[in-house]
């Protein structure tokens, strides 16, 4: 009975990869774990199985956008921050082998509600903010974190954009750069988590069937990017995202 809303659910999912990584909808990126979580617990799969899944599927969103951003980016932002992402991701993967498949719901959870409160309070926080210069200490911290958070849900968004919002960049640059840091942090994840387990044999044949909607969902938001209110299009990202957020945690916590 839930092989079709899995299947469709899923698809929809990764076709949001691809539209996130083209730079339509801050928020779209965050909303695809939380959905993938509770499509494949549909199908009685782990919340391990499906980060597992999206990790190959995020490279190769972010292969094609490189292609369409290329040197676009400000370099400096990821020589700050590697050496803190590199941590992060040593450490995340060492907590992660601990973690009971409600954990991982409750982590997911919480960082899809936090995305989406800080999303709502990131304009009266930054507004009148002059621009700073990043820097090593800075940069180590925020790279921690955006390896502690990727490696436990593909969620480092909000602590990418709390280092690079005040800088104040031209959008362009804000999502090439964005695009540049998360290929780093996400090949540099995708040794551990082969080793750890968590990208199978079984989780990329579903890769593999699911992965022409990744250049679709590029194509798609490079075109949309072009068209549509950006605000309308978050807002309605948002909301998706506190009641998977939301539904994660009730989920974990239930007995």
């Amino acid at each position: 009975m839930t092989e079709w809303p899995v299947i469709l659910i899923v698809g929809l999912t990764v076709l949001f990869i691809g539209i996130s990584k083209a730079g339509l909808g801050g928020g779209l990126g965050m909303l695809t774990t939380p959905l993938c979580v509770v499509a494949f617990g549909l199908a009685g799969q782990s919340p391990q199985f499906a980060i597992g899944f999206l990790l190959p599927l995020l490279c190769a969103g972010d292969g094609f956008s490189l292609h369409h951003y290329w040197r676009q980016w400000r370099p400096e932002n990821l020589k700050y921050m590697l050496p803190g992402i590199l941590l992060g991701v040593l450490a995340g993967v060492q907590v992660m082998g601990r973690l009971e498949p409600g954990h991982f719901n409750l982590i997911i959870g919480v960082l899809a509600v936090g995305f989406v409160v800080f999303q709502v309070v990131k304009e009266r926080v930054f507004k009148n903010e002059t621009a700073f210069k990043p820097g090593y200490g800075t940069g180590m911290a925020a790279g921690i974190g955006a390896g502690l958070t990727s490696t436990f849900a593909h969620g480092a968004g909000p602590v990418v954009n709390i280092f690079m919002i005040p800088q104040k960049l031209p959008k362009v640059e804000f999502i090439s750069t964005r695009v540049l840091i998360f290929t780093w942090i996400n090949w540099i994840k995708m040794p551990f988590f082969v080793g750890w387990g968590l990208v199978t044999v079984e989780s990329l044949k579903w890769d593999l069937v699911y992965l022409p909607l990744v250049p679709a969902g590029v194509w798609l938001g490079i075109r949309l990017n072009r068209k549509i209110s950006e605000e309308k299009f978050s807002k309605l990202i948002y909301i998706l995202t506190l009641l998977a957020g939301l539904h994660l945690i009730i989920g974990s916590l239930s007995p």
